[in-house]
């Protein structure tokens, strides 16, 4: 990033090749949606080349882009939320987990193999159902294995507050999905 900030440009290209899948995979699992995944990880990467003179290298790089990133997510679901569609094409969310949690673990049943699909597709639907900072502390902390500071500085708020909003989302987490007994 220092490189890009003093004038070199395809620095931008080795920050995209080292960030973009965890960058793509965090507004995934924001989003829900692979196109919106991919247009906001673009945007994100427009906003650091757009702002590389203002950036101060006090924090971890991942910091500042993930901040950007969650902004950039929240802005879109306050967006959508003042201008709802209908797709004709479903709900236009993309629940495919993929390929990966369709295959049965070895000694695996059916239902225990359906059981298994209907839990993680729960999972991901009463995420995206947390408020805004529920969910990033959520996704943050599970899927991109950050800690409480990083996550902190990420959000703008106290470690502290990152520990409350992790257990309030787990004890809704929890009691939506009663059901399953986990």
């Amino acid at each position: 990033m220092l490189r890009l900030k003093g004038g070199d440009d395809l620095a931008l290209n080795e920050l995209m090749g080292r960030w973009q899948k965890p960058l793509v995979a965090f507004i995934l699992r924001y989003t829900g949606n692979e196109q919106d995944a991919l247009d906001l990880a673009q945007e994100t990467f427009v906003r650091v080349f757009e702002n590389r003179e203002r950036y101060e290298p006090r924090g971890k790089f991942s910091t500042w882009l993930f901040t950007i990133a969650a902004n950039l997510c929240r802005n879109q679901a306050r967006w959508r939320t003042r201008h709802p569609t209908i797709s004709l094409h479903g709900s236009g969310r993309d629940d495919d987990p993929g390929i990966e949690s369709s295959l049965p673990e070895p000694g695996d049943t059916p239902a225990d193999s359906a059981e298994r699909h209907d839990l993680a597709s729960a999972v991901r639907a009463h995420i995206q159902e947390l408020p805004h900072d529920l969910r990033s502390v959520v996704l943050l902390f599970e899927y991109q294995e950050l800690g409480y500071e990083e996550i902190a500085a990420t959000l703008g708020c106290t470690p502290k507050a990152v520990e409350t909003r992790l257990y309030r989302a787990r004890k809704i987490l929890r009691e939506a999905l009663a059901r399953w007994k986990i």
